[in-house]
């Protein structure tokens, strides 16, 4: 019979994306995910399998989380309000390495080559894509954004900048550049 898990498994998991999130999948070590996790070897691998699987659970936690905090920021305000705060939200930055994007950085780490890792980013996109096409139709519905855009050709725009601006975050540009690089985005809509 199996001994019941000694720790939280969803701290675990948070802890996991930290580490993940700090070194990128290759170099995050066991004896670092050890560390970072406060659980042992043994726990690690019974709990979690390998460290591949923990990472593609920290992964699907990491962007459930993300797209929880775009939708609850969608939620609020004019369409175009909403779409600056969910354009911004949870960015990370450079001063806290483990606050940086789990996805961006398993798109730049694994690009196409692994068919979990795009399965999970893929589906995290177009939830992404189709969130910010739902305003863009919200705001072309309130005359604020031009009646001719295309709203899931503009949610893939505004995927490509939070991605981006995930990135500029994590190599240190400040909340007024990012805010300033939103906003020029969001004039390009009206």
């Amino acid at each position: 019979m199996a001994r019941p898990s000694e720790f939280d498994r969803d701290e675990a998991i948070a802890s996991a994306i930290r580490v993940f999130a700090r070194h990128g999948y290759e170099a995050a070590s066991t004896s670092d995910l050890i560390e970072g996790m406060g659980i042992g070897r043994q726990s690690l691998y019974g709990a979690f399998g390998d460290k591949r699987r923990l990472f593609l659970e920290a992964l699907r936690r990491y962007s459930d989380g993300s797209l929880a905090l775009m939708n609850e920021a969608l939620a609020g305000g004019s369409p175009r309000e909403a779409i600056e705060a969910a354009l911004l939200v949870g960015l990370g930055d450079a001063e806290d390495l483990e606050t940086g994007c789990l996805g961006v950085g398993s798109i730049v780490e694994f690009s196409r080559t692994d068919a979990e890792v795009n399965a999970l980013n893929d589906a995290a996109a177009t939830l992404v894509v189709a969130a910010f096409a739902a305003r863009v139709k919200d705001g072309i519905a309130a005359g604020a954004f031009d009646p001719g855009l295309d709203p899931q050709a503009a949610g893939r725009m505004l995927l490509t900048l939070r991605s981006g601006l995930k990135v500029a975050a994590r190599g240190g540009a400040g909340e007024d550049e990012l805010r300033q690089a939103a906003r020029l985005a969001l004039r390009g809509l009206s």
